[in-house]
């Protein structure tokens, strides 16, 4: 794989390690509720909010510098934030549902979710912009 270092899949797989642990523990931690588990749709908020907060940290010029700010978006974006969170476990949860005849209850847990980890995003990156009193900017270079 050209262009990949060890050093880089490392700080992917230290990231994706712990966010992994540490989504399991929410998930011991937060019952199912109706037959559908809650803690997935937390993990997936929370970590659209960390990855939102993040990205808009990280994009500020110069802080902190390029090559420290690759690293930490491998080890907790690509990482920590990949392993925390888990859309495939959402889709299984709503096929399970689906299967059970829950026809509301999957649209209502995966519409809830994904809006929500939208929304969460956006709060992230405003709470990154406000925190450093400058405002961020979205892709097309307009102001977030």
């Amino acid at each position: 794989m050209k262009g990949i270092s060890a050093g880089t899949v490392g700080l992917v797989a230290l990231g994706g390690g712990v966010g992994a642990a540490c989504r399991e523990g929410v998930c011991l931690l937060i019952p199912s509720v109706a037959g559908a588990p809650a803690a997935i749709p937390v993990v997936n908020v929370v970590g659209a909010f960390l990855l939102g907060y993040l990205t808009a940290s990280l994009a500020r010029a110069g802080t902190p510098p390029p090559p420290m700010a690759t690293r930490l978006k491998l080890l907790l974006g690509t990482g920590f934030c990949g392993g925390f969170t888990t859309y495939s476990s959402l889709a299984t949860d709503a096929a399970v549902l689906l299967d059970h005849s829950r026809f509301g209850a999957a649209a209502v847990y995966l519409l809830t979710t994904v809006l929500l980890g939208a929304l969460a995003t956006m709060a992230g990156i405003l709470l990154a912009g406000r925190r450093t009193g400058r405002h961020t900017t979205t892709a097309s270079g307009a102001p977030a």
